[in-house]
């Protein structure tokens, strides 16, 4: 199937005389007719299901349709995308070890992984997107397990060389994790250009609707994790499942049975079946939706390029832009519906546009169907000093415009409009 039909096929298959529609599995618990056929599921040596924070029929069939689309092997729904980002690491470091990470990635993640993972004992150094190679092997140590990037990043739009990322970091024998939130499987696909692990924070395009929070981890399963002794949690005896070892029970499944079984089972970040539900109504219209978001973007970053209260606009899809090639190469239908910008009056100007506008919603959200605005600075990057926010790519007056799916003349009318009264 093409990814179009992926978006409303795959992951379920209903037999004959069940519900077209995936329905909601709205139990916690499963009935069984012994005790041994329970003690087997506990023991990971059967599949099947015995307490939603394990598994769900509806959870992992919206899994499933994830996987599919970004060309992986497994998945598992979390409850959010920072929750994926969190155990997409903590599934293969613990205290002592050291993780290569791009500076420039959302907020909440760069605060994930400076401030609450570094206290768990999880050391990161942090390097540009646009690092070369040298700059890369320089920031790895003995101890590092893994890179970790945003394909586009939330909210710069710094588009990263995926190759060249993939490429270092199996040179020194680790995975390259990437989070897709902003193109989707739709505009982007890691795993064909070498990233092993992807997460996304499914809140975003996949929802679509902002009407639910969670995430997803998405495994290529092509990373081999037994070429080295740098991951025992997976190539060693779990002496919490009796000394099952995972590599070799579930082979390409085993990071993802491995997060489920263990991270799950112990910290339970798990979605609702009804929120997985509303996941999945998102997910069926995903391509379309992808399609007019770009497209409206386009026409908007024009619009913008062209205003004189505009300092500056940066949309990888304009040519001229820095990333416009990389974007072309990584994502040659399109890139998502994020625009960023400067109002000509810096951040007071910035905050009267925005105090202006009528039909935009001023949100702390993106990649909704509906247009949303944000201030970065002052909200979701608040926490970052003035160096961090440099290292992000995050100025003080940078505006995230996120393109919804209305008409496009009544956006940029909306925006004329507000900015006509910005600059007064």
């Amino acid at each position: 199937m093409k990814i179009n039909t992926k978006c409303l096929h795959a992951g379920y298959e209903p037999d004959n005389g069940e519900p077209r529609v995936l329905p909601i599995v709205q139990s916690t618990t499963f009935k069984y007719e012994s005790s041994e056929a329970m003690g087997k599921l506990f023991d990971l040596e059967a599949n099947g299901y015995f307490y939603t924070r394990l598994a769900n029929p509806t959870n992992d069939a919206v899994a499933a349709k994830i996987a599919a689309l970004e060309g992986g092997v497994a998945a598992v729904l979390t409850s959010s995308g920072q929750a994926a980002n969190f155990y997409s690491i903590f599934n293969i470091a613990q205290a002592g070890d050291h993780i290569v990470s791009s500076s420039a990635i959302y907020g909440g993640t760069f605060n994930l992984f400076s401030v609450t993972m570094k206290k768990l004992g999880i050391d990161f150094t942090f390097i540009s997107p646009d690092s070369t190679k040298e700059e890369i092997d320089a920031a790895f140590k003995p101890n590092t397990k893994a890179v970790f990037a945003e394909t586009i990043s939330n909210p710069s739009l710094t588009v990263l060389d995926i190759e060249l990322f993939a490429s270092c970091a199996h040179e020194h024998g680790v995975p390259l994790i990437v989070d897709n939130t902003f193109p989707t499987p739709i505009n982007c696909r890691p795993f064909e250009f070498g990233a092993d692990i992807v997460t996304h924070s499914t809140t975003k395009y996949m929802d679509g609707h902002a009407t639910q929070v969670g995430g997803v981890i998405v495994d290529s399963g092509n990373f081999d994790w037994t070429k080295s002794d740098k991951y025992p949690g997976l190539t060693t005896p779990d002496e919490s499942y009796h000394g099952i070892t995972y590599t070799e029970r579930f082979g390409k499944g085993a990071y993802i049975t491995k997060a489920v079984a263990q991270l799950m089972r112990d910290l339970g970040s798990i979605p609702s079946p009804h929120n997985a539900f509303l996941l999945n109504l998102g997910l069926e219209t995903l391509f379309l939706r992808m399609e007019r978001h770009c497209s409206n973007a386009m026409k908007v970053a024009k619009f913008l390029e062209s205003n004189e209260n505009v300092t500056w606009v940066n949309f990888p899809g304009l040519e001229g832009n820095k990333y416009y090639e990389v974007a072309k190469k990584y994502m040659p239908n399109g890139t998502c519906g994020v625009i960023s910008f400067g109002v000509k009056g810096g951040r007071d100007a910035a905050t009267k546009f925005m105090d202006s506008l009528k039909l935009c919603t001023i949100a702390t959200h993106v990649a909704d169907c509906r247009t949303c605005v944000l201030h970065p600075a002052s909200t979701t990057h608040r926490q970052l000093n003035a160096q961090q926010l440099e290292e992000c790519g995050v100025s003080e007056d940078l505006i995230r415009f996120s393109v919804g799916i209305e008409d496009v003349d009544d956006i940029i009318e909306d925006i004329a409009q507000a900015l006509e009264k910005s600059a007064k």
